[in-house]
């Protein structure tokens, strides 16, 4: 039989599923998981506190699929695979991830130290192969960075930032810089003008919005070939 503080985890998890933390009330979660309200702060102290322990979760699940990402002979492939399933986690579970990355209060998910050390193993192999052009730490701090920019953003305007290729293009872009196998195309240039607005909207420095947006969005517009006459 489920403990209180188990049914309060998993309803709270389950309303997740369907919207943001901030719109899940305690009375809906304490309706969900069948207990009175005073239940919520006997177990985790408030509800910022049973958000953390929810995030904690999502991490479990999220490191446990980063320990699932094959290896081969090729580190650098690898990294752009761990990319990849990062942002798959992400357009599945759209509130969870938001709540993951994007924690308010003192009280901070503990496992993004796992999930760095893990980026970090993954690029030491790179070093080891000799195709790192940056020390390893700076490398997995500029591609959590990135990744998680780029999820926040196919989130937050699926509109402009939800298409595969754009998350390929910065992909590329910043393992390439860190790694030496930078793709000399077309996708590069739109790279760095999307890294450039999510390091800006991440940091506060420059949020995304107004001439910003603008940018952007004519940055990702294919260019028009004019007919033939």
């Amino acid at each position: 039989m489920s403990t209180a503080r188990e049914r309060i985890l998993e309803a709270t998890e389950e309303l997740l599923a369907t919207k943001d933390a901030l719109a899940i009330s305690t009375r809906a979660i304490c309706d969900r998981a069948k207990v009175g309200m005073p239940e919520i702060y006997r177990q985790f102290g408030d509800k910022q506190g049973l958000l953390t322990a929810v995030a904690d979760i999502g991490f479990e699940r999220f490191l446990a699929a980063k320990r699932r990402n094959p290896l081969t002979d090729d580190p650098v492939a690898d990294l752009r695979t761990a990319w990849d399933s990062h942002v798959a986690f992400a357009l599945r579970n759209p509130y969870l991830y938001r709540l993951m990355f994007t924690p308010t209060g003192d009280a901070k998910p503990q496992a993004i130290k796992e999930a760095q050390a893990i980026l970090l193993t993954a690029v030491e192999r790179c070093r080891d192969a000799g195709r790192l052009r940056m020390a390893p730490e700076l490398a997995g701090q500029s591609i959590l960075s990135a990744n998680v920019g780029v999820c926040m953003m196919a989130l937050s305007f699926p509109e402009l930032f939800a298409g595969d290729e754009i998350s390929r293009a910065v992909r590329d872009a910043v393992i390439g810089k860190a790694t030496g196998d930078e793709r000399e195309d077309s996708r590069i240039g739109t790279a760095t003008v999307l890294a450039q607005a999510l390091v800006g909207t991440l940091t506060g420095t420059a949020p995304l919005g107004g001439a910003a947006l603008d940018d952007l969005t004519r940055a990702l517009t294919p260019p028009v070939t004019p007919p033939e006459t």
